[in-house]
């Protein structure tokens, strides 16, 4: 073993020594109060490494670098939160943050406004998509490349409080001064909510943040309003997020008393959660959209749904993640989210894909020396690629012991991920090499910034059908790309990227997802299967 290596080893060994007898020994939790042999152990060698350890250590560190080395050889999900992550994940979860309520990104070393937030409080003192920000109470932030998380430390701060910008505006060549009071801003979980067409409605939810049911609802009305009798929910690339909003939206299209989902913890207590009769689409068609980064709350809606004979599950096969994990604080700012239970769908299935996990037959110095146990795991999308899975729905392994029937007969299976009833196979002519983001995203900016007058004329119906009709737009930007030599069918593809990228400097997401819905394989999919209903 590598001496140099030698402070961190016996950090992780004793750390984990005292976790693995809080986690798994002790019958009820120790009392932060008690001072325990173990706790005077590690406080023991923090102090011997602190004062005798020949080199300058930073502890902190290594106990952060210990503790999510402990983490990781639980299970995939365990994780250690740092004090700088830990408000942006709970800004994230919770859905708000308090801020000017702004999107901006750096153009040519100045940050520039791409969309002021609906609501927020930019919009309201008239600030506008291309506007740069040049000070901030007097600091000077243009021709500095300041990073993201520079940026947000000035313009994020405490509700109520006030910044002075000043900012130029390209459109009339002027420059301007305003005072904003920073204020909540929501981070929106629907990212879009519309009619495909005068029958089908159609919800994007983007996480199950603590505001997303109240937003989902104001969409679900919205769209009955407008008289929708079948709905397709989109949860593909929904990473999850909270349990208890999961069976909300889950509520909403069950009856009285169907089991939504239950959860077993380490001592074998279950918990389960029923369907209201508060569900305002009880009756209605469903459609529920399914792909392999759908995970956690996502599946836990889908499973619901498919082992109680509601709806139809369209796509592929969804991540596999069925652990609960709660959040807790360490004492200094940081935190950890630990794996407490297990969740099934109605019918009893763990659709939790495998894992390796440390246990107490092992060897822990062996455990601590191997690679990192999650790497396997996290190359689960690249083994389904690559087995043909992604394309055909014959390639996903099932296992007969995991075999489980809905109350209509349905055969449904456990053991990782929700496998939809209907498949769609992964649309690879969609793909467009990383090599063109960065100049498709910065011509489209550049050539909405210099033609807003004559873009505001459009509505998102309008540019759709009208924009760019004969070419001249995106031809000049494919004479920008003669270095790069595309091939014809990436030509192709990218003047439709082109075309989504300028919509969604205009419109948003709304330009993004109805562009993408012209020729989206699973929306098609739907209008299919309605047009045989």
């Amino acid at each position: 073993m590598n001496n140099n290596n030698l402070p961190i080893y016996l950090a992780i060994a004793v750390v984990f020594g005292i976790l693995l007898g809080t986690f798994f020994n002790a019958s009820a939790p120790i009392p932060l109060i008690q001072s325990s042999a173990k706790e005077q152990k590690i406080k023991r060698l923090i102090n011997y490494i602190q004062h005798d350890y020949v080199d300058d250590v930073n502890t902190d560190e290594l106990l952060d670098e210990a503790i999510a080395k402990i983490l990781d050889k639980l299970d995939p999900h365990s994780v250690y939160i740092p004090k700088e992550n830990l408000q942006a994940i709970t800004e994230s979860m919770q859905g708000n943050f308090v801020g000017i309520g702004v999107q901006f990104r750096m153009i040519n070393d100045s940050i520039t406004i791409i969309q002021p937030i609906k609501g927020g409080p930019s919009i309201k003192k008239g600030i506008k998509a291309g506007d740069r920000i040049l000070l901030a109470d007097k600091d000077t932030l243009f021709g500095k490349k300041l990073r993201s998380n520079q940026i947000l430390k000035i313009l994020k701060g405490k509700p109520n409080t006030n910044v002075k910008l000043q900012l130029y505006r390209k459109s009339n060549d002027s420059i301007f001064n305003v005072t904003i009071t920073r204020d909540k801003i929501n981070i929106k979980s629907v990212d879009i909510a519309y009619m495909l067409n005068d029958s089908v409605g159609y919800i994007k939810l983007d996480r199950f943040a603590r505001n997303t049911y109240d937003e989902f609802k104001t969409s679900l009305n919205k769209l009955l309003n407008n008289g929708m009798t079948d709905l397709v929910l989109d949860l593909r690339g929904n990473g999850g997020g909270y349990i208890d909003i999961a069976n909300s939206i889950a509520d909403e299209f069950l009856e009285d008393g169907k089991l939504i989902v239950f959860t077993k913890n380490n001592k074998g207590r279950v918990n389960k959660s029923y369907a209201t009769d508060e569900g305002d689409f009880e009756k209605g068609g469903l459609y529920v959209l399914i792909d392999e980064n759908s995970a956690s709350a996502s599946e836990i809606v889908a499973g619901a749904l498919q082992d109680n004979d509601k709806g139809i599950i369209i796509g592929r096969r969804s991540f596999g993640k069925g652990l609960v994990q709660e959040e807790m604080e360490l004492g200094d700012g940081s935190a950890v989210r630990l794996t407490t239970a297990r969740y099934y769908t109605p019918t009893g299935r763990s659709i939790q894909k495998p894992y390796k996990s440390l246990t107490d037959e092992e060897d822990a110095t062996a455990y601590f020396a191997e690679d990192s146990q999650n790497d396997s795991y996290d190359d689960d999308i690249h083994q389904r690629y690559q087995s043909g899975e992604l394309f055909n729905k014959d390639s996903i392994k099932t296992v007969d012991s995991l075999k489980y029937t809905t109350p209509k007969g349905k055969t449904v299976y456990g053991g990782g991920g929700i496998i939809p009833d209907v498949f769609v196979a992964i649309d690879t002519t969609d793909y467009l090499p990383a090599i063109f983001f960065k100049p498709l995203n910065d011509f489209a900016f550049t050539y909405v910034d210099e033609n807003r007058r004559k873009l505001k004329n459009y509505n998102i119906n309008g540019f759709i059908k009208d924009f760019d009709s004969d070419n001249s737009v995106s031809n000049k930007f494919l004479s920008k790309l003669k270095d790069f030599n595309p091939s014809q069918r990436t030509k192709d593809k990218l003047r439709k990227f082109l075309k989504i990228s300028i919509a969604r400097e205009l419109f948003d997401d709304e330009g993004l997802y109805k562009i993408n819905h012209l020729d989206d394989k699973m929306i098609e999919k739907v209008l299919e299967l309605e047009k045989e209903n």
